[in-house]
């Protein structure tokens, strides 16, 4: 027998909402609007709140009883950037997780396999990230997953994870990546550092608050912004690094956090 969709809080507030309405109609059919129009505006700001779960299940965080944190990067690789935070990673003994859009996998074969090699993780960050996707049809958002899968599947890996631009999420996306056995992975975290925009003083923000079964949001990526320095910006890595024994943790990989996989190794198509 077929596993049944769980169900998510919002169809179980939109459910209420639209009892309440059908009951308060009787009583006075303009009042009745009120919480159909709750409801729609809940839908709206849970869209871009990072980690709700009203429409599906999200892993911001593992277990609190762990001195454990994962790192995790987006929207790279960048071969201005990339290679010297492996470097740095691998002078810290950490694995990180990446969270790969499939347009720069295939601008940059040879990051994604160095990254692999390395020992780190990849996850989907779809396709071409449109910041957009979620505002989209359906049909787009699961092209703009599957066109991601198949470019990581070049490498030999089949990512089991998720995380949407911009952090943004909609009703559509649970169903989409329930059908390809995937979770979405946010975060708890973070900067913000706008892309590296904002890079100035991100370890300290970070180390500041960051607690036991954290995931951590960065970035991999050299804006398109004369402020930011390589330099600058590998040195609050470090920081970060290096901080967190200060504050009792250490950086594990995420899969050993969430204690699920990240991926799964897959063969790579013939050539």
């Amino acid at each position: 027998m077929k596993d049944k969709r769980p169900i998510a809080p919002g169809e179980i507030l939109g459910v209420i909402c639209g009892v309440a309405a059908a009951g308060i109609f009787f009583i006075h059919p303009y009042l009745s609007v009120i919480p159909l129009s709750a409801f729609v505006a809940v839908c709206l700001a849970a869209a871009f709140f990072p980690g709700n779960c009203l429409f599906l299940p999200v892993i911001r965080r593992g277990r609190r009883d762990t001195n454990g944190v994962a790192i995790t990067f987006d929207d790279g690789p960048d071969p201005r950037t990339t290679p010297f935070l492996m470097d740095l990673l691998a002078r810290f003994g950490v694995h990180a997780t990446f969270f790969i859009p499939g347009k720069n996998a295939l601008a940059h074969p040879g990051l994604v396999s160095s990254i692999l090699d390395a020992g780190h993780a990849v996850g989907n960050h779809t396709f071409a990230h449109d910041v957009l996707v979620m505002l989209k049809s359906q049909k787009n958002l699961a092209r703009e997953i599957d066109d991601a899968q198949k470019v990581l599947g070049n490498f030999g890996v089949t990512p089991l994870t998720f995380r949407p631009p911009a952090g943004v999420v909609n009703p559509k996306l649970g169903a989409i990546l329930k059908s390809r056995e995937m979770v979405c992975i946010h975060y708890t975290r973070r900067g913000p550092d706008m892309g590296n925009r904002r890079i100035r003083g991100l370890s300290g923000k970070i180390l500041a608050k960051i607690r036991p079964g954290d995931i951590v949001l960065l970035h991999d990526c050299c804006p398109q912004s004369a402020n930011f320095s390589v330099d600058t910006w590998l040195a609050e890595i470090e920081q970060i690094l290096s901080g967190l024994p200060q504050k009792g943790l250490r950086a594990v990989p995420l899969a050993e956090l969430i204690e699920r996989p990240v991926m799964r190794e897959s063969e790579p198509p013939p050539a």
